[in-house]
């Protein structure tokens, strides 16, 4: 029976070879960007999953109540986790990490002669043994133990001595943000895991940290995160109501409360708002996925439209199976063999596609996702070519096989007449595939307007024209006299440093005094240290009092505020009054406007500039129109100054892009799959529209004898199958409204959705439709009706 199947697939496909080829074209691409997507939501899902201890291991976050709202953040107390891990029993072990998130400091690591750039963080002594980082020397239990003690990444090891072998108790020097000197390397660690997020190719000490930014003992400041590793019988929800208090009863002014979620939720987890959580990049993972399998969907209907558009011709077939005994079963058989061999065919192109494109798509996504066919791999792609195929074939199957014999070989006549059931069932799947494809489309147009909204928002500083490089070598030791010269040079306009940057990496502090402060009231500020000119380079607007300035000799008991912090704090006239920071006395010389120092997402708060010496990011901004000339003469004079280390920069509007990285790849890959969505559908259409020219042809052969026009059979052909199209333009667009406006309220700055992007996308929708039809209907029309009346 199976080579019975076998061989009608054969003549079928020689037959109808134009179907056919649409039929394998939908379905291959269907199944290719299912695959596509299932690779990718795959590794989204795999990341940061690969320690030993990922159900135990939580990170501690903290929600801190200020006037605008209660916010979220993964920087914590610098001893919150020695008291957690010594306080309470729940906690098997505890860690810091500084800086905390994905931010690192850098510096030089040198033996000899030899340097290389390097990612630095600070951690306990039980970061190796909490975190499953792999270690290839080293005992992981007291890798940290030493103060002065260095865990050292593989391919440092490899570019310093040129080996990881006996390189365990050799020395190195380290020059580098916010520290510098010379260390024991007391093991090496394999190459970071491609699913991890927290990069690092150098780990010191935390006691050393402690030792150098003593501010960090204070339970009012915030910096490092908090990992723990609780025990396996621990209730988390009762675990949380031990910790919410914790750093209030070593602080009473604390406005902080504390929650765990767990570590590997971070990646995909990450979004909050007024202490709720919102999602993350969870959303995309659930929202791609919903798209891979509508794709999917779409190219199944476009299967059960073509099959049931060639039905006329195989009504014969049907017809004297049954008279010689074929039961129903049997031709549902057939055709479902027929539907899975087909899509076995298509998911083998499919694969072929998603080899060819996977490089492609790893480049927008930002992967590097491979295609291997592990056990996994092969059961989803043999389970969704059978699920595929008896979906695809379903429809057609149960439709061919129920027509009667006897009405089928007296007239050849369809035995199902054009019903309201029928009728419904044909052109309420064109309409979901268009809903899907306007949806798709409408959203693609928010997105697209939103990050070019973001693109062209005023900020409140300037970001064209400016390089930022890591303070590193002889530059971290003096960047004044490397500023001064710098600015000599001609095209550059202004020239400065600041210890973090406007992208989210800053400090934060509720030490703030003032006169008249309610005593009840805590503000959390956030602060960024500067050097001289910083506010002129990044062009911020000061709106009273005045910029930190040489001409006033020491500054550094001086700062400056923005709009936000004057607000919060209800001070009138502030310029030249004074504020107590971490108990120090501090006069306030001015007062900038509002700018952005964090994403879009965020509102802006409260917020202070210091003088520091702490030169992390060196920023240049070049005049305009000077740029090609000047770049090169700044390298010039960097690698003079700063001998054998390269010079590596970027532009910081880049680096604000990188705030959006996410969004943009989704907006890109929207695009795609949109396109293809559209594409499918309108294969969905052309097969309708086959349906019905195979179904009217000899009406149409009548009416062309008649005298009826080339355009008015056109007509005729086309109106019924733009009512479909119409009504999902009319579902479409309270269900895409809703959907970008869900999320455009995480951008705390937004665009207006438009009734133009509805319209936009409906006409786009109908224009593609009317020229999918229009092209089928002239072919049924223009065909010669002789052909059309004679008997077969």
């Amino acid at each position: 029976m199976l080579r019975h199947n076998l061989l009608l697939f054969y003549r079928n496909f020689k037959r109808f070879k134009n179907a056919f080829l649409i039929n394998l074209v939908g379905l291959a691409t269907g199944l290719a960007c299912f695959l596509l997507i299932y690779l990718w939501v795959k590794d989204e899902l795999s990341v940061d999953k690969f320690h030993i201890n990922d159900r135990q291991l939580h990170q501690v976050m903290k929600n801190n109540t200020t006037p605008q709202g209660i916010e979220t953040g993964e920087d914590t107390p610098g001893l919150l986790a020695r008291d957690l891990r010594e306080e309470l029993p729940e906690v098997e072990q505890s860690v810091s990490v500084f800086p905390p998130a994905e931010h690192t400091f850098n510096g030089i690591l040198s033996v000899a002669d030899a340097h290389s750039k390097a990612k630095s963080k600070f951690a306990d002594n039980d970061f190796f043994t909490i975190f499953s980082y792999p270690l290839l020397h080293g005992n992981r239990e007291e890798i940290l133990a030493d103060k002065h003690a260095v865990a050292i990444s593989e391919d440092l090891a490899m570019n310093l001595f040129h080996t990881t072998e006996n390189v365990v108790g050799k020395t190195v020097t380290w020059k580098g943000e916010r520290l510098e000197g010379e260390f024991l390397v007391s093991g090496i660690f394999r190459r970071l895991p491609a699913n991890a997020t927290i990069p690092f190719d150098i780990v010191f000490s935390y006691d050393l940290m402690l030792e150098k930014f003593p501010n960090f003992l204070k339970w009012g400041n915030s910096g490092p995160s908090t990992y723990v590793l609780l025990k396996e019988d621990t209730d988390v929800a009762d675990f949380n109501t031990k910790i919410a208090g914790f750093v209030k009863s070593k602080y009473e002014e604390s406005t902080l409360t504390l929650f765990a979620r767990p570590y590997s939720d971070r990646y995909l987890y990450s979004e909050y708002k007024n202490g709720k959580l919102l999602g993350g990049r969870i959303v995309y993972v659930r929202l791609f996925s919903i798209i891979a399998v509508f794709v999917l969907l779409i190219a199944c209907i476009n299967f059960m439209n073509l099959s049931t558009a060639k039905a006329s011709k195989r009504l014969k077939e049907i017809g004297i199976k049954k008279v010689a005994g074929a039961r129903r079963k049997t031709l549902v058989a057939q055709y479902l063999t027929e539907s899975v061999l087909l899509t076995a065919l298509s998911m083998g192109l499919g694969i072929v596609l998603v080899f060819l494109f996977l490089p492609s798509f790893n480049g927008i996504t930002g992967k590097q996702i491979t295609l291997q066919f592990d056990t996994r791999l092969t059961l989803v792609v043999f389970g969704i070519t059978l699920f595929t195929g008896l979906v695809a074939g379903s429809y057609p199957a149960l439709y061919l096989s129920a027509f009667k014999p006897f009405g089928i070989l007296k007239g050849g006549n369809l035995p199902l007449k054009n019903s309201v059931k029928e009728l419904w069932a044909r052109n309420g799947l064109v309409a979901f595939q268009f809903v899907i494809s306007m949806v798709l489309t409408v959203s693609v147009l928010v997105v697209y307007r939103q990050m070019e909204f973001i693109q062209a928002k005023n900020l409140g500083f300037e970001k064209a024209n400016v390089i930022s490089f890591t303070s590193e070598g002889k530059l971290a030791e003096d960047s004044e006299t490397f500023l001064t010269e710098v600015r000599k040079i001609p095209g550059i306009a202004q020239a400065s440093y600041m210890d973090g940057d406007l992208t989210g990496l800053h400090s934060g502090t509720t030490g703030v005094e003032w006169d008249g402060k309610d005593p009840n009231q805590t503000v959390d500020f956030n602060l960024l240290g500067v050097g001289y000119e910083l506010i002129e380079t990044l062009g911020i607007e000061v709106k009273e009092g005045r910029s930190f300035s040489h001409d006033f000799g020491s500054e550094q008991t001086k700062v400056i505020f923005n709009e936000a912090a004057i607000e919060s704090m209800g001070l009138t006239d502030p310029v030249g009054k004074n504020i107590r920071l971490w108990d120090e006395e501090m006069q306030v010389i001015g007062v900038v406007k509002n700018f952005h120092f964090e994403s879009l997402y965020e509102n802006i708060k409260p917020f202070f500039f210091r003088l520091s010496d702490n030169n992390r990011n060196i920023l240049v901004k070049i005049k305009p129109g000077a740029l090609q000339e000047t770049l090169p003469k700044l390298e010039q004079f960097y690698r003079t100054y700063n001998l054998s280390i390269p010079f590596e920069y970027r532009f910081l509007d880049e680096n604000y892009q990188q705030l959006y990285a996410a969004e943009n790849r989704v907006s890109i890959l929207s695009r795609y799959f949109a396109g293809i969505a559209i594409l499918i559908s309108c294969l969905g259409l052309f097969g309708l529209v086959a349906f019905a020219a195979e179904r009217r042809t000899k009406e149409i052969g009548i009416r062309k004898v008649l005298g009826a026009s080339v355009g008015s059979v056109v007509r005729l052909l086309s109106r019924d199958f733009i009512k479909p199209v119409l009504l999902a333009i009319f579902i479409a667009s309270p269900i895409s409204w809703w959907a970008m406006n869900s999320w455009l309220e995480d951008f705390a700055y937004r665009i207006e959705i438009q009734w133009w992007m509805f319209a936009l996308a409906g006409l786009a929708a109908l224009a593609i439709a009317l020229l999918t039809v229009s092209w089928q209907a002239v072919r049924a029309a223009v065909a010669n009706p002789v052909d059309s009346l004679r008997d077969e």
